[in-house]
């Protein structure tokens, strides 16, 4: 039997080796869910802000990104000057600030629009860095409070929109509105599955073959006669471009391009003479004196047209005075009947008389 000895060394052996298990599971979890990395010299770095954007003690620090640290506090400066109400004690890896220019920026950013809050630094371009202890500048966080208030609103109106949604849907299965119908009334469902059924007897006549679109589709000399039609296009078109026919020398013959060329310099020259008032044409167009000769010989044109219709002259008295009309009517009626009667019996018009002195 062992002694009482022996048995405390061993119960105190056990509770040894339990706590320096607990330890180490301790430190293991802590290594792999925390952010803070033992053993690795820390250095202290502030920065103010007008507003800690609900910024917690524990925040990650970032640079550009990178984890460097963690927030150590946040809380109130005592001081009363815009941008420096809130101090951030920030604690960061030692080796970290030969990376942090002194221009840097520190600012409240985060994951999402509701996501956690942390100190991210934009990194600057001085040559010199922070020191232990220094202040990084912080720059405004208002556009920050604008991304979540948008987000906010951005919730609010995504809400009404799933309520408003929601209410449609209620509708729907009440049966009210044209897709309400559709999905409870089994009168409209009966239709459709008729119309479905007829679509399928039409698409069966195609398919067998019946009807012109069926005929169409099966028909093989109507295949031939296109596969023909497209044959006889296909050698016009070899044809055009070996220059065969009108069209053919249209596209290819360079003596016919030439003569059109021909054709239109000469028109240029043309109309270049016509508006210089050159030729007949070209006086037509641009003499101004000729111009007032035509306007002249209308107007009296016209004023010898007033005049016969207002029978003045003898064009005039023909046109308006019936007796003339009548006399002259009479005297070819007269003229008429005398030549009937010349052609009838010439002897009795002429006479031949001889005498003897």
């Amino acid at each position: 039997m062992p002694s009482a000895k022996k048995v405390k060394w061993a119960q105190l052996r056990v509770g040894l080796m339990t706590i320096v298990a607990m330890i180490l599971l301790g430190i293991l979890v802590f290594l792999l869910t925390g952010t803070k990395k033992l053993f690795v010299p820390k250095a202290v770095l502030y920065t103010y802000l007008d507003d800690s954007a609900a910024l917690a003690k524990g925040a990650p620090v970032r640079l550009n990104g990178y984890l460097i640290g963690s927030v150590d506090d946040v809380g109130l400066s005592g001081l009363n000057v815009p941008r420096r109400i809130i101090r951030v004690r920030m604690l960061v890896e030692a080796g970290a600030l030969a990376a942090i220019p002194s221009d840097s920026e520190a600012g409240v950013s985060a994951e999402n629009v509701l996501g956690t809050k942390y100190i991210n630094i934009k990194k600057g371009t001085s040559i010199e860095t922070v020191k232990n202890g220094g202040e990084v500048p912080s720059k405004d966080v208002s556009e920050f409070d604008e991304v979540v208030q948008s987000g906010y609103d951005v919730m609010v109106a995504a809400r009404a929109l799933l309520k408003r949604i929601d209410g449609v849907v209620t509708e729907m299965e009440k049966g009210r509105g044209t897709i309400g119908q559709l999905l409870v009334d089994k009168t409209l469902y009966n239709r459709l599955n008729e119309a479905v059924s007829e679509v399928q007897k039409v698409a069966a006549a195609v398919s067998g073959g019946h009807g012109t679109v069926g005929r169409l589709l099966n028909d093989e000399s109507l295949y031939n006669e296109v596969r023909a039609a497209v044959g006889r296009m296909d050698e016009l078109l070899a044809g055009i471009q070996d220059g065969q026919g009108t069209a053919g020398k249209l596209v290819k013959d360079p003596a016919l391009y030439e003569d059109a060329r021909r054709t239109l310099t000469e028109l240029r020259n043309i109309m270049a003479d016509l508006n210089a008032g050159k030729g007949t044409a070209g006086k037509l167009l641009k003499d101004d004196q000729l111009h007032r000769q035509i306007v002249e010989l209308t107007a009296r044109l016209d004023h010898t047209l007033e005049k016969i219709n207002t029978g003045q002259g003898t064009l005039g008295q023909l046109l308006v005075n019936p007796n003339l009309y009548e006399s002259l009517n009479g005297a070819t009626q007269e003229m008429r009947t005398l030549m009937k009667d010349f052609r009838a019996n010439p002897k009795k018009f002429l006479s031949i008389k001889l005498g003897l002195f």
